[in-house]
């Protein structure tokens, strides 16, 4: 873990120097408010490889002495001498289980901060206009709404419409010159309304200078955040898919992914403890190196599918629960092929 962890901080901070200058911040500074939140980060993506690596580094040389060997002459079974290996990858496993609930996102909530304000600052805004802190959002499944220009200390904002659309044309049309929070009300207060209803026959309009309303929409909800789905521990992160499935928001496969790989990155570490074992245990005339060798290609495929089904479900049709446990049954598939093969 150190030594993954010390290439991974050399070369994000190759990548990021111009931005940690820029900052002028102080080397301590930036080793608060973003690396103790970074090296966590780290530390949950790779750490079914630490745990794989080292069972196959020990276990190699364990094997290399032929200790192994003497351990099933012995008399002890392959399935007793596999049973360490199943327990120390469980508890890792619920180790890891817990942090990705709720150790990790606290890291996530560092290292977003920071990122936000820093590295991402030049890159802020609307990616399809020069429109700031602008928002377009579906509050029903017939009802969408947009926000220009959102502060988010006033709560409020100086351009708002809302459209409701039936057989894909709209039939009512609101604009309001601006948009502003009523926290004692809890709704919205609209001001210089001006109103269209439409039907075949004819259209109506309506001025109004003052309004409320009541939408599926609250001014925390108001805010553009790309590391969100990291911040938000799991429960947070259920609440919150659902929260946005009421509304009839498009594009969550990215939340429902994390959500259920929270789940299946443990789950890999026991499979990896497994794989990682039964390929150590023979003793081969390529000794560790063959071992480690073997180990660092299996691992490589291992996060090469991992981003593949994750790429598939967020842009293509692919179900989030199968994206985020495909690379799961697959090695299992091979960590049982494996076991049966091995010499017992």
């Amino acid at each position: 873990m150190l030594l993954f962890t010390a290439i991974a901080v050399a070369v994000d901070s190759s990548e990021k120097s111009d931005d940690f200058v820029k900052s002028g911040l102080s080397t301590s500074q930036i080793i608060k408010e973003y690396y103790f939140g970074f090296i966590p980060h780290i530390w949950g993506l790779l750490y079914p490889l630490f745990v794989f690596i080292a069972v196959i580094f020990f276990t190699s040389k364990m094997a290399l002495q032929s200790e192994v060997i003497a351990i099933l002459a012995s008399g002890t079974s392959y399935n007793r001498w596999l049973r360490p290996y199943i327990l120390g990858g469980i508890v890792f496993a619920v180790g890891l289980w817990f942090a990705n609930r709720y150790g990790i996102p606290k890291a996530n909530e560092i290292r977003g901060a920071f990122q936000a304000k820093i590295s991402d600052k030049a890159s802020s805004g609307d990616s399809y206009s020069n429109c700031y802190n602008c928002y377009y959002l579906r509050v029903s499944a017939d009802t969408y709404v947009g926000v220009k220009n959102y502060d988010t200390a006033s709560k409020s904002s100086n351009a708002f419409f809302l459209n409701r659309i039936k057989n894909n044309k709209i039939y009512y049309n609101l604009r309001a010159e601006k948009i502003q929070w009523d926290s004692t009300k809890r709704n919205w207060k609209l001001t210089n309304v001006i109103e269209r209803k439409v039907d075949s026959a004819k259209e109506i309009v309506r001025q109004i200078p003052e309004m409320h309303m009541n939408l599926n929409v609250k001014p925390e909800d108001l805010r553009k955040d790309d590391y969100l789905k990291d911040k938000l521990n799991t429960p947070e992160l259920v609440q919150y898919i659902k929260l946005e499935e009421l509304r009839g928001t498009e594009g969550l496969n990215s939340l429902k992914v994390e959500r259920y790989r929270r789940t299946s990155t443990p789950a890999s570490v026991v499979i990896l403890t497994l794989i990682g074992a039964v390929l150590a245990g023979r003793r081969n005339r390529g000794g560790s190196g063959l071992h480690l060798a073997m180990g660092i290609i299996i691992a490589a495929i291992f996060i090469v599918s991992d981003r593949f089904s994750t790429v598939f479900s967020v842009k293509g049709d692919l179900a989030p629960l199968i994206a985020a446990w495909i690379p799961n049954l697959a090695f299992s598939i091979v960590a049982v092929y494996l076991y049966q093969k091995a010499p017992k």
